[in-house]
């Protein structure tokens, strides 16, 4: 199915999306992108969707030729300080602020608006399988945080960071019963099938 180039015809619209929110370590990260619809990009999809190999050449397509783009990274202590869902808002909500261009539009992946964002917005469920802006920033949010990951994964390799990306794998899961947590990890995020036993 072919993604739709624009959710209102003939202005300036950001997409808008996040990566992380279920992590239990590591940042949420956020990104918005204008893309310039005079040069398309082909293969634009909802990043889970995509290969490594295709997310990787497709985020250098549109870091060249989308007409501007911001990427933004809530790291774990404001998540458990602010909680992940206003962690994840106020990543985008910085993302955008990072835009050279200021766009006429947002429209944001989810069915959550972005708190005291002075512009108008619409937000979309799976949008990012719907709109190339989100599309596009899905694409972007997920490979600058895959890559964040791996590099955090040098310094703390027992938890495979570079495989699971901070999620809940089978192996994270007993790494963190075996040996603890790492000063990355989300104390406030608790498995419900692992009770207190997570981040005790």
């Amino acid at each position: 199915m072919n993604l739709l180039s624009y959710y209102k015809k003939n202005i300036c619209e950001a997409g808008c999306d996040e990566a992380g929110r279920g992590s239990l370590a590591g940042p949420v990260v956020a990104a918005a992108v204008i893309l310039d619809l005079s040069s398309p990009i082909v293969g634009l999809n909802d990043s889970k969707k995509l290969s490594v190999e295709s997310r990787n050449k497709l985020r250098l397509l549109i870091e060249k030729s989308a007409l501007s783009f911001g990427v933004a990274f809530i790291d774990h202590s404001i998540i458990d300080r602010i909680n992940i869902l206003q962690a994840s808002l106020l990543a985008m909500s910085q993302a955008i602020e990072k835009l050279d261009t200021v766009p006429e539009h947002v429209i944001v992946d989810g069915n959550r608006r972005i708190p005291n964002l002075k512009l108008a917005q619409t937000t979309i469920v799976k949008g990012d399988a719907r709109y190339q802006s989100i599309a596009a920033a899905s694409i972007l949010a997920k490979t600058y945080r895959d890559e964040y990951m791996e590099l955090i994964h040098q310094k703390y390799p027992q938890y495979h960071w570079n495989q699971n990306k901070g999620y809940a794998s089978l192996y994270h899961r007993s790494q963190i019963r075996m040996i603890g947590i790492s000063p990355y990890h989300r104390k406030s995020f608790h498995l419900k099938e692992m009770k207190n036993q997570l981040f005790d």
